[in-house]
């Protein structure tokens, strides 16, 4: 599927740098649903995925470069970018960042349950999803 390979690098990133507190690493399961260049907005496309974090998942230190806006399916999450406050959302809640922002926070809010999430990006055409922040 050629739209994929616009997601690799996000997935590989993803996959291998969640990790719990005791360093012992935690994937979460990203699932890229689509990619649409937007003929509008010459240059941009919208990124579409879902992110499973198993109980205990942390993301690292990151950025989107793109405006990100996420909706809570299951379970409950923990956000918070640079600057902001730190929230909890729960099913049928949401979530932006800017292309601007960095993410400091992102994390299963429980260590027992699943939380599942959808992501639409808009970011510029061939981007990658995420980039670590060192």
């Amino acid at each position: 599927m050629p739209f994929l390979k616009n997601f690799a690098p996000a997935i590989i990133v993803a996959c291998s740098c969640f990790a719990a507190p005791s360093a012992h690493a935690i994937d979460a399961v990203v699932t890229p649903l689509m990619t649409k260049s937007l003929a509008d907005f010459p240059g941009k496309e919208l990124a579409m995925i879902t992110v499973e974090y198993p109980p205990g998942a942390i993301d690292p230190v990151h950025r989107h470069n793109a405006h990100g806006f996420i909706y809570v399916l299951e379970g409950s999450i923990i956000m918070q970018v640079k600057g902001g406050k730190e929230v909890t959302l729960r099913p049928g809640q949401t979530f932006y960042e800017g292309p601007n922002d960095v993410h400091i926070v992102g994390k299963n809010a429980s260590r027992t349950a699943p939380a599942k999430f959808l992501v639409l990006f808009v970011k510029q055409e061939g981007a990658p999803i995420l980039t670590v922040e060192q």
